[in-house]
C-alpha cells in the first residue's frame, strides 16, 4: 500500500480553508480597517480551498491510476518469471 501525501494534506488544507472563509463571511467590516478593507480571511480562506480541492484531487487521481496499474503488474510478473 502507497500513502500518498497530498491526500491528507488536501483534506487538511480543505479544512482550513473552510473555516478561514466561513470567518471572513461572518467577521465584522471594522476588522479589515488596518489591511484597506480587504476581506484577508475570506480571501486566503479561498485560495487555501482551492489548494486543498486541487491536492485531493491529483492524489485521488494518482490513487487511481496506480490501482489500475497493480493487477496488470502482478499478472506480467508471473508470466515473465523462469519456470523452476
Amino acid at each position: 500500500m502507497r500513502i500518498d501525501i497530498r491526500l491528507p494534506l488536501g483534506l487538511l488544507f480543505m479544512v482550513f480553508g473552510l473555516l478561514l472563509s466561513g470567518f471572513g463571511l461572518v467577521s465584522d467590516k471594522g476588522l479589515y480597517q488596518r489591511s484597506l478593507q480587504v476581506n484577508i480571511n475570506l480571501w486566503w480562506g479561498l485560495v487555501m480551498l482551492a489548494f486543498g480541492t486541487a491536492m485531493l484531487t491529483l492524489g485521488r487521481r494518482s490513487h487511481r491510476r496506480l490501482s489500475a496499474d497493480e493487477p496488470g503488474a502482478a499478472s506480467q510478473t508471473k508470466s515473465t518469471s523462469a519456470p523452476e
